[in-house]
């Protein structure tokens, strides 16, 4: 059974900074592309962060500069330090797996944590 716990959301004022993390289980992770997905209230999700099993990464723009995505294969983890949170950063934040070779934007999915960014 495949599963991706997320860790680490939290309320904190805007400038502050968190640490997500990601554990993963049932899966080879060093097989699998990672990325950080978000969506805030009423809004679609959308891309943080990606990183490949090569471990090049791209962001979207509104995060690039402050949030960095990074992965421990060793412990089946992947994390998403954000630097300089602003209000809008609230949303909860999704950890996805992606096994290469895949079609899918996200083949597993966790359970989210939230993330509220106060001003």
């Amino acid at each position: 059974q495949v599963q991706l716990v997320e860790s680490g959301g939290g309320l904190v004022q805007a400038g502050g900074s968190l640490r997500l993390s990601c554990a993963a289980s049932g899966i080879i992770f060093r097989f699998n592309n990672m990325g950080w997905y978000r969506q805030a209230p009423g809004k679609q999700r959308e891309l943080v962060a990606r990183i490949t099993i090569g471990g090049s990464t791209n962001y979207a723009a509104s995060v690039k500069g402050r949030f960095t995505i990074s992965r421990d294969n060793t412990k089946n983890t992947v994390f998403l330090q954000m630097n300089s949170l602003k209000p809008e950063d609230t949303a909860v934040y999704y950890c996805a797996a992606v096994s290469v070779g895949s079609v899918s934007a996200a083949d597993y999915w966790g359970q989210g944590t939230q993330v509220t960014v106060s001003s």
